[in-house]
This record gives C-alpha cells, sequence and structure tokens, in this order.
C-alpha cells in the first residue's frame, strides 16, 4: 500500500525542524498510521507537506533509518517502513545466551566488545564459539578491540564473601581472585591466538573496577547492550582442603536481556548510555589490572 500525502500541513507557520520531522513520521507508525512495507510519500510530497527544504526532509529520514525504522533506502524510490526488528526471545542464561551473541558480533570487519563482570568465566566460555568460527574460516573480522572491566584486588569486595564475616585468613577472596586472573589470562592468549595464526589486529585490555559490580554488562559493537543481574545465594565450595561458606554469586545463571539499538528509540538510549557509562569509568576511577 502507498501512503498518500495528508492534505493539512502541520507545520503551521513556523518551519519544522529534522528531528520534529522524524518525531511526528515516528509516531504515525507508532499508531499504525503508517504499517509495515507501506511506501512513504516522495521528499518532495514530503517537503511540501512540512514546509521545508528537501534536505531537512533527508535528514528526518536518515534519522528514521538509523532507528531501524525505513527498509529500501535508496535514491532510486522512497523507502518503504520496515518490519519491526526481529525479537531476541525470552531472557536466557549467560550460558545460554551470550555465545550466540558474540558469534554475530564477531561477524563484523571491526569487533568491538566491552564487557563490565565479576569474573571473566562467562566470557571466557562464550567467546569460544566465535574464536572456532574464525579458525574454520567462517568469519574473519579485520581488527578485533576488546575491554573488560574487573575489580581490583584491593578492594573488599561485597561478594563473594564468607557468611560468618571475612577474618584474617579471607579464603574467599583468595578463591575469587585466583579465578578472575586465570580465566582472564585464558581469554586474552586465546583472543591473543587469533593475531598470530590469522594475521587479526586483536587487542584485549584489562581495567580495574574500585567497586563490586552489581550486574554483568556485555556491549557488543556499539549496537547491542546485554545485562544481567548478580543473584546472591549461600553455598559451600571445597577450596583447598576446607569447605568455604560464603554468599556468592552464580554469574554463568544470570538472565541476560538483551537491548538492540535497531529495535527502536528506547533500546538505542539504553544503548547509548550503557556505552557512556562504561566509556566514563574506563576513562576515570579504574586502574591498571595486573594478572598475577
Amino acid at each position: 500500500m502507498v501512503v498518500t500525502q495528508e492534505n493539512v500541513a502541520v507545520n503551521g507557520s513556523r518551519r519544522l525542524s529534522p528531528q520534529e520531522i522524524a518525531d511526528i513520521l515516528r509516531e504515525r507508525i507508532r499508531v499504525g498510521d503508517l504499517k509495515a512495507g507501506d511506501r512513504l510519500p516522495t521528499q518532495a510530497e514530503l517537503a511540501e507537506e512540512f514546509g521545508v527544504e528537501r534536505g531537512a526532509v533527508r535528514q528526518a529520514l536518515r534519522a528514521l533509518q538509523e532507528d531501524g525504522l525505513l527498509s529500501n533506502v535508496s535514491k532510486g524510490s522512497p523507502p518503504r517502513i520496515a518490519e519491526p526488528a526481529p525479537s531476541r526471545g525470552e531472557p536466557q542464561p549467560t550460558m545460554v545466551g551470550l555465545a550466540p551473541r558474540l558469534s554475530d558480533a564477531f561477524a563484523a570487519p571491526h569487533v568491538q566488545l566491552d564487557a563490565a563482570c565479576l569474573t571473566a568465566e562467562s566470557l571466557m566460555l562464550a567467546v569460544g564459539e566465535s574464536v572456532r568460527l574464525i579458525h574454520e574460516g567462517r568469519i574473519r573480522p579485520e581488527k578485533i578491540d576488546v575491554r573488560v572491566l574487573l575489580p581490583s584486588r584491593d578492594i573488599n569486595l561485597a561478594f563473594p564473601v564468607p557468611v560468618e564475616g571475612r577474618g584474617d585468613d579471607d579464603s574467599v577472596h583468595q578463591r575469587w581472585l585466583q579465578m578472575r586472573n586465570a580465566q582472564a589470562q585464558v581469554l586474552r592468549h586465546n583472543l591473543q591466538a587469533i593475531r598470530s595464526t590469522h594475521g587479526i589486529d586483536v587487542q584485549v585490555t584489562f581495567r580495574a573496577l574500585p567497586f563490586t559490580p552489581p550486574v554483568k554488562l556485555y556491549l557488543l559493537n556499539g549496537e547491542e547492550a546485554l545485562i544481567g543481574y548478580y543473584v546472591l545465594t549461600e553455598r559451600a565450595e571445597e577450596y583447598e582442603s576446607q569447605t568455604l561458606e560464603m554468599y556468592d554469586a552464580l554469574g554463568s545463571q544470570s538472565l541476560l536481556f538483551s537491548f538492540v539499538k535497531a529495535a527502536g528509540q528506547r533500546d538505542a538510549a539504553f544503548v547509548e548510555e550503557s556505552q557512556k557509562w562504561f566509556d566514563a569509568l574506563w576513562e576515570t576511577i579504574t586502574t591498571d589490572l595486573t594478572l598475577s
């Protein structure tokens, strides 16, 4: 169905900005006046309707395209309203949901992966599928940049902590520190091996947080944010011939919630603000992290 120009101009006596034009069209899509598959009026028709120059219409359409709301964008014909972004489905545990999202992200020419977490265990395991696809030649990014924020070894963690409180010999903290270092080292080794075997530019960098992150966050190519909550539980674990009773979070079981820029303004805002949050931490209060 072709959408025809409205009879009444919406601008009144004032010229609308490109953002205002985009917002009007976005609202028409939201309420169903413009449906998936509908063709927009031409730029000339839209310019006449809104009482603006074509340049303002082009900027408005570009904003809608960046939001994933338009398809068939070309110079030859007016664009169509895009089908809704595919659903990411129900939230899944990290060990189920993270690997396929990473594989999609690693198919891009320039992979940009940022992560903030308690340890690198889930990331270390999940990235293995992407590494395998690269070794098999099924994907080949040109550049991989990975930045990981982990808690500093020098802070008193909020968790994991002993049930009976901290003592002079905090074995729970030592256990966590060994896990943090070992998993991060394996992650770095596996990614840097791609550089030597396939000639891909790989950079893996860690920095130390001065606090315990209450959530885990993964940012993929600036286009998707995956967030999961650390839920504490009381549990016991054998460590160096002793049983440790602790309050801990099993991060691999945390449900991951996906926010995708192309899904609309709300998701796009969450992705952008999450990236700002990560970048601000990286550039300000975090410190160099030594894996030893």
